[in-house]
């Protein structure tokens, strides 16, 4: 069966509950009667309510209604968060350097509204101190609090050890702040048109990172002896 409701000369019974276009209640009509006053406004009968006894019918412009539902349900389906769970990979003993190259990535997925899988992984006789990877996940938690906090405690994978930290922003929230924040790049590379794209967007450096490496931004640190 159709999901399209019954409109006009389609309506099939001998009566109506019929609803005014703006909202108002007419009452119990006869179909003929309902008909004539559409034509009259110059609007469509649309069946709203098939299953009541009399079905409920409604005065309105059915192609604007369906217009804006269609708009609706886009809009809907533009804001939708879906939940995305960003993984990184540490060493143990990862030099300083690496550490805030990644600890970087992590703020930015947080930022977004995303889930972090911190993954520490252990070779050789750093399997023997994972105490090391206990001290960097509490390290990193610690370093992100204000952005995210631990959804999911340290634990013992085989060879790795396994955090996961939750953001405290929604994703819907995010979403919208970084719409919020094009439309205010756009606005100000129409009012300054000489400026540089890349000035005046220093976020598309950190997109195409993203975009290029979202696990494995930097290289590991090599484990010592």
């Amino acid at each position: 069966m159709s999901a399209e409701p019954r409109i006009n000369d389609r309506i099939r019974v001998p009566e109506v509950r019929l609803v005014g276009p703006s909202g108002e209640q007419v009452g119990i009509v006869p179909l003929a009667k309902a008909l004539e006053l559409a034509q009259e406004y110059d609007l469509d009968l649309v069946e709203v309510a098939a299953n009541a006894r009399p079905p409920v019918c409604k005065l309105m412009d059915y192609g604007k209604f369906k217009y804006e539902s269609a708009m609706k349900a886009r809009e809907a389906r533009k804001n939708q968060a879906h939940t995305v769970i960003k993984e990184m990979k540490l060493r143990p003993k990862i030099d300083p350097h690496d550490y805030d190259t990644k600890k970087g990535h992590v703020v930015r997925f947080l930022k977004q509204g995303d889930k972090v899988k911190i993954t520490i992984m252990f070779r050789g006789r750093e399997q023997s101190r994972p105490e090391l990877g206990y001290r960097l996940l509490q390290r990193l938690a610690e370093d992100v609090q204000d952005l995210g906090f631990i959804e999911s405690n340290p634990k013992q994978d085989g060879r790795n050890m396994i955090m996961v930290l939750g953001p405290h922003k929604k994703k819907t929230e995010a979403m919208a702040e970084a719409r919020q924040a094009q439309e205010a790049r756009k606005a100000e590379a129409k009012a300054n048109p000489g400026k540089s794209q890349n000035a005046a967007d220093p976020d598309a450096v950190n997109a195409e990172v993203h975009d290029e490496a979202p696990a494995e931004a930097s290289a590991e640190a090599p484990a010592e002896a």
